[in-house]
């Protein structure tokens, strides 16, 4: 139940003070635009790779990518070629998760290799390969059927390469 103090009403009112609007300087300052996540993320990389030592990563030219991206497919197709029992898998499968997410830190940036066909397909490729082993560990075998499209990736990204696309 309420207090009776409440309830009763009182008999005086008390006036309401008028709020006093402080003094604005005679020109404002200057607006500053917030900075954007973006811009923002894009800042605080730069400047840790400089601490670090560490040049960013950008696709020097084609010959590189060419390179690069030859050496990537050469590690997926001994990687998941492994045995299963083999007691280096998941050494291997760590190594093969670091090379392909340099890969692709590297080059998904580069608007001239987005519609090439050897990178559509190696993107595609080391998508699944990562999926699965961030979903079931570096020791799940790869299913046979999702193996088979892996490796049809690689042959297609290989044969795109070779004729430079």
């Amino acid at each position: 139940m309420a207090s009776p103090t409440l309830l009763t009403p009182t008999s005086k009112l008390k006036p309401l003070l008028p709020i006093k609007a402080k003094a604005t300087p005679a020109s404002p300052p200057p607006p500053q635009q917030p900075l954007v996540r973006r811009q923002f993320l894009s800042l605080t990389t730069t400047a840790t790779l400089s601490i670090a030592g560490l040049p960013p990563a950008f696709a020097a030219s084609d010959e590189e990518y060419v390179k690069e991206t030859a050496e990537v497919i050469n590690k997926v197709r001994s990687t998941i070629n492994m045995d299963k029992n083999d007691p280096n898998i998941a050494a291997a499968v760590a190594e093969l998760r670091e090379t392909s997410n340099s890969w692709v830190a590297k080059y998904r940036r580069e608007k001239a290799l987005l519609g090439r066909a050897s990178f559509r397909d190696m993107y595609s490729a080391l998508n699944a390969i990562s999926g699965h082993y961030i979903s079931f560990g570096p020791t799940a075998p790869i299913p046979a059927k999702r193996k088979a499209r892996i490796l049809e990736e690689m042959d297609t990204a290989e044969k795109a390469l070779s004729r430079g696309r």
